[in-house]
């Protein structure tokens, strides 16, 4: 395909009805910037999209399991190197509690670097008589109820573009500059030891596997591989118009990758087949996701692998299922016999998140942390019954101990919620939380895959 016509397959969303899109009050504007950002440098590389996809193949075939996790909305002024670190040092702590219960590797991924987008239920909010634009994520708009910061802005696009790059410099920096060296087990918990019940679990644990790198290191070995860690961002493909602009073609390859994140999912409102979202991803070579909820019909499980990996390679397609706690057993399994029968090489993946969200009281959105696990268990269950791979986990959380979701070891309740509710938009789980679910996550694929050998 020459570069002419791949760039015209790439803009054919254009033609399509696109959902969930921000209404720009200035159009001239948001082609200035879309032009700025099509020159601009990527923020990711084809090749490690293409590492990724590996990655991914083998969790779509069994042989390995999915980490995917971060913030609800990334917020431009909560970035700082501090906050990014508790995210990745809970995500590096969740990775190491899955492989070593299991022996099996985990595929890490960031909701990170990208996720400053949301969509919502109603394009406006209503507040004493007084109805504004909904808050669509600082790459929109401001959260303040004002009429000015409500205000659609594209030059928003280009801060998320340069928050983004910073982020990824950061995680790269750390991941492969000793932050994320195995030996730093026990650092990485340093100040949740004492509050954290899953603290003082995941330092015991950090005993056992500090004892085994001395025993490596007496027998000689001390392997490389230990000292890094691969690690990847990913997030909701929602603003088509800056994903669209930062879409480059491989030199090498003549491939068409969107270079804002190494995996990008098509949420659940905008996932419809004849929608810009699915034919804006068919025409991109990175690793893609859709989110499933309960209203999503089996046929339609097989119309999207035909159209987004009509070759069936793992790696290319992941199923990110959100049912809730309460329609997870019921609903899954028709989808995964149907994809099964037909041949579709997808990974699944539980988000027990989305599904599980209540108004407390007080008017804040929260999740119990029972209901959480209680969906994990149930898809957990599905993929026993049908002999099929629980592929992972993508979650919503923090590395601070916000006071968000309740339940947990740390037993927290709804009257807990004004002590720490940070989020800008949905719950999330904090740093106990996350490695309780990781901890809980493990007994059930150890025992899943020891059912299966």
């Amino acid at each position: 395909m020459t570069d002419a016509a791949a760039e015209g397959a790439a803009d054919r969303w254009r033609s399509r009805p696109a959902a969930q899109q921000p209404q720009w009050p200035d159009e001239n504007r948001l082609r200035e910037v879309t032009a700025h950002l099509a020159t601009a440098p990527p923020l990711v590389f084809a090749e490690e999209c293409d590492r990724l996809r590996e990655r991914l193949g083998a969790v779509a075939r069994g042989e390995a399991f999915l980490l995917h996790g971060g913030d609800c909305a990334e917020a431009f002024d909560g970035l700082s190197a501090q906050a990014v670190e508790a995210k990745l040092r809970t995500l590096l702590q969740m990775a190491v509690v899955l492989m070593h219960a299991t022996a099996v590797p985990v595929v890490k991924i960031g909701r990170m670097a990208g996720q400053f987008a949301k969509p919502r239920s109603s394009p406006t909010e209503t507040r004493d008589g007084i109805t504004l634009p909904a808050y669509r994520g600082d790459a929109v708009n401001d959260i303040a109820f004002t009429e000015t910061a409500r205000r659609p802005d594209p030059g928003r696009l280009l801060r998320m573009y340069d928050a983004s790059a910073n982020t990824l410099n950061l995680l790269r920096a750390l991941t492969t500059g000793g932050y994320a060296d195995l030996h730093q087990v026990h650092t990485w918990n340093r100040g949740f030891v004492d509050s954290s019940l899953a603290g003082r679990r995941y330092e015991a644990l950090a005993d056992e596997i500090e004892r085994s790198l001395l025993f490596m290191r007496a027998c000689g070995a001390d392997p490389a591989a230990l000292r890094t860690m691969e690690f990847y961002a990913g997030h909701e493909g929602l603003l088509l118009d800056y994903e669209s602009a930062l879409v480059r073609t491989d030199p090498g390859t003549g491939r068409r990758y969107a270079t804002s994140g190494h995996l990008l999912w098509i949420g659940e409102r905008t996932r419809a087949l004849d929608g810009a979202h699915v034919e804006f991803f068919a025409g991109i070579d990175n690793p893609v996701a859709v989110k499933l909820g309960p209203g999503t019909e089996p046929d339609e499980v097989l119309a999207y692998a035909r159209r987004l990996d009509p070759r069936g390679e793992p790696g290319r397609l992941t199923f990110v299922v959100r049912m809730g706690a309460d329609r997870v057993r019921e609903r899954l399994p028709a989808l995964i016999e149907k994809a099964t029968a037909d041949g579709v090489r997808a990974a699944w993946v539980c988000d027990p998140m989305h599904g599980n969200t209540f108004t407390a009281p007080d008017g804040r959105k929260t999740r119990r942390f029972d209901d959480i696990l209680d969906e994990v268990s149930g898809f957990f269950e599905v993929h026993h019954a049908l002999g099929t791979h629980p592929g992972g986990i993508h979650v919503e959380l923090t590395g601070t101990d916000v006071t968000e979701c309740v339940g947990g070891s740390g037993e927290l309740g709804l009257h807990d919620l004004p002590l720490r509710y940070e989020t800008v938009c949905d719950p999330r789980l904090n740093h106990g939380q996350s490695l309780d679910l990781a901890f809980r996550t493990a007994e059930l694929l150890r025992t899943s895959r020891g059912a299966a050998g």
